[in-house]
C-alpha cells in the first residue's frame, strides 16, 4: 500500500491491548512500517495521516507461532492415526509422508500461511524436517510462500540422521549424512537469514528430535548455529515414552543430554517441554531456553499440559505454538491461544491464567522464544504488526470484555491483520490470494498422498 508521508492512523479502536501499560484507546500511528505513535483516549497524531476507522476493532500486536509443521495440512484426520499417542501418531505417518513432493510442499505451506494470517499471526515459525527424494530444496519453498503472502517467518532447517536401522525412529528413506545435514543448513543460512530488526526471514537449525538424530548431529548443528549467529529449536519433553527412551539407549535422562550436546542456552528454543520435574523447570529456565506450548497437539495426542506458568516465572521466554496440522489439526493461532486458556486453567485455576496471561505468552513471550525484541507489543519504534478482530459474530453477543471475548467467546478470524505497515489480510480475506483456488489444488494434492493406503 503507498503510505501517506505522516503515515496511516488506525484510529480509535473498539479496544486496544497493546502488550503493555500504555493505554491505546486513541489508536495507533504507523509509519515506515513501525509503530510511530500509540495514542490515548482523544489524542490525535501531528500532520495529516491517512485514516483507518478502528472503531469496530479490537486491536492486538500481531500474534507470533513459535511451533508448527507446515507440510502437515495434508494430512489433516487421516483416521489410521486419529487416535493413537505421540509414537504410533508419528510410525503411521511416516509411512506416507515419503509421498511428499514440491507441489504438495508448496501448497501446504501456503495453505498453513492463510491459515495463520487469517487467524491474526503476522510471524510464524515452522520446523521442516523432512528432505527425501524430491525434497531438497524444501526451505527455498517456504521462503518463497511466505514472501508472497507476506508474513514474516522463522523457518527451521531441521533434519533427520538416525534411522530404525540404528535404533532411531523414522525409517531410513528420511535419514540424511551429517555433512549433507550441515551443507545445506549453511546453504539455508547464507542465502536467507536476515538479522536485525525488521527481519522478514530467519533460518534456526533444528534436528527433528533427539531420538530421530544421532549425538553428533546435535552437537554439530549447536556448533554451527553459534558460529552462523542462528537459533536452535527442537522437540523436548512431548512424551513419557521420551524419557524412557533416553534412560533406556543412552544411560541419562533427556536435559542431561541436551546439556551435553551444547544446547542449553537462550539461543534455543524447545516445542513441549510438558514432561519435566521440578529441578527440570529451573534448569531449563537458569539457560533462559525459550518454550512453545502447543495445548491442542498436546491434547490431541495425550500428551500432557506445558508447565506454562512454572517455566516463565522461572525466567523461559513461553511463546505458543499450533503444532503440525496432522496433530492440531489446524492452524488458527487464535483458536490456539482459547485453548491454551482452557488447559492451563485445568492446571493452575481460573485466577492465576487470564486472558491477558495467554495473549502476552502469544505475543511478548513467543516473540522471546524467537530472540526478537523488535515484535510482539504495541510500542514505539517497533515493527507495525497489527492482528484485528470484530465482534460482530453472534458468538459475542452479549459480551462485555472486548479484549477477554476474543478468546472466552472464541474468536477465530481476524478482520484486519497488517505485517511492517502493509495490509496483508483486508475485510477477512488475504490480499492477492485465490484462496478457493489454492484450496482446490491441496485438497488434490492430500488426496493423492494418501491414495491407496
Amino acid at each position: 500500500m503507498a503510505m501517506n508521508a505522516d503515515g496511516l492512523w488506525v484510529k480509535n479502536p473498539l479496544a486496544t491491548w497493546t502488550g503493555n501499560e500504555t493505554d491505546g484507546a486513541g489508536g495507533v500511528l504507523v509509519k515506515d512500517g513501525r509503530i510511530a505513535e500509540v495514542l490515548a483516549a482523544g489524542q490525535r497524531p501531528a500532520g495529516d495521516p491517512e485514516v483507518f476507522d478502528a472503531s469496530r476493532h479490537v486491536v492486538l500486536p500481531g500474534l507470533i507461532n513459535v511451533h508448527h509443521h507446515f507440510y502437515q495440512t495434508l494430512n489433516r484426520a487421516w483416521p489410521p492415526v486419529e487416535s493413537l499417542p505421540l509414537f504410533g501418531w508419528l510410525t503411521g505417518l511416516y509411512g506416507i509422508w515419503h509421498r511428499l513432493g514440491p507441489d504438495a510442499l508448496d501448497a501446504a505451506v501456503r495453505v498453513a500461511l492463510a491459515e495463520l494470517l487469517l487467524s491474526g499471526c503476522t510471524t510464524t515459525s515452522d520446523h521442516h524436517y523432512l528432505f527425501s527424494g524430491q525434497l531438497g530444496e524444501a526451505i527455498d519453498i517456504e521462503v518463497a510462500a511466505a514472501r508472497d503472502l507476506g508474513i514474516r517467518a522463522t523457518l527451521v532447517r531441521g533434519s533427520i540422521s538416525l534411522g530404525t536401522d540404528d535404533g532411531g525412529l523414522p525409517p531410513q528413506v528420511y535419514v540424511q549424512s551429517g555433512e549433507r545435514i550441515l551443507a545445506d543448513s549453511e546453504r539455508v543460512v547464507k542465502a536467507y537469514h536476515q538479522p536485525g530488526a525488521g527481519a522478514m526471514t530467519q533460518i534456526a537449525l533444528g534436528p527433528v528430535s533427539p531420538f530421530s538424530v544421532t549425538p553428533a548431529n546435535m552437537r554439530d548443528s549447536a556448533a554451527l548455529a553459534r558460529t552462523l549467529g542462528v537459533r536452535l529449536h527442537t522437540h523436548l519433553a512431548e512424551s513419557v515414552d521420551e524419557d524412557a527412551f533416553f534412560v533406556e539407549h543412552l544411560g541419562r535422562r533427556t536435559l542431561d543430554y541436551f546439556d551435553e550436546v551444547g544446547w542449553l542456552d537462550d539461543r534455543t528454543w524447545f516445542a513441549h517441554a510438558i514432561h519435566l520435574d521440578d529441578d527440570d523447570v529451573a534448569r531449563l529456565g537458569r539457560a533462559g531456553v525459550g518454550i512453545a506450548h502447543c495445548p491442542t497437539s498436546n491434547m490431541r495426542l495425550a500428551s500432557g499440559i506445558c508447565r506454562g506458568l512454572e517455566l516463565e516465572r522461572a525466567g523461559c521466554p513461553v511463546g505458543l505454538g499450533v503444532d503440525g496440522s496432522a496433530s492440531n489439526d489446524g492452524s488458527s493461532l487464535i483458536a490456539e491461544a482459547r485453548m491454551s486458556l482452557m488447559a492451563e486453567r485445568l492446571r493452575y485455576g481460573a485466577e492465576a491464567i487470564t486472558p491477558l496471561t495467554v495473549l502476552r505468552w502469544t505475543t511478548r513471550g513467543s516473540a522471546g522464544a524467537l530472540g526478537r525484541d523488535d515484535i510482539g507489543s504495541i510500542e514505539v519504534g517497533k515493527q507495525a504488526d497489527l492482528a484485528m478482530f470484530t465482534l460482530n459474530d453472534i458468538r459475542f453477543s452479549g459480551s462485555h470484555d472486548p479484549v477477554g471475548a476474543l478468546l472466552l467467546c472464541g474468536a477465530d478470524r481476524a478482520d484486519r491483520v497488517m505485517v511492517g505497515g502493509r495490509w496483508r489480510v483486508e475485510d477477512g480475506a488475504v490480499v492477492g490470494l485465490d484462496l478457493e483456488a489454492l484450496l482446490a489444488r491441496h485438497r488434490e494434492l492430500a488426496a493423492a498422498m494418501h491414495a491407496g493406503v
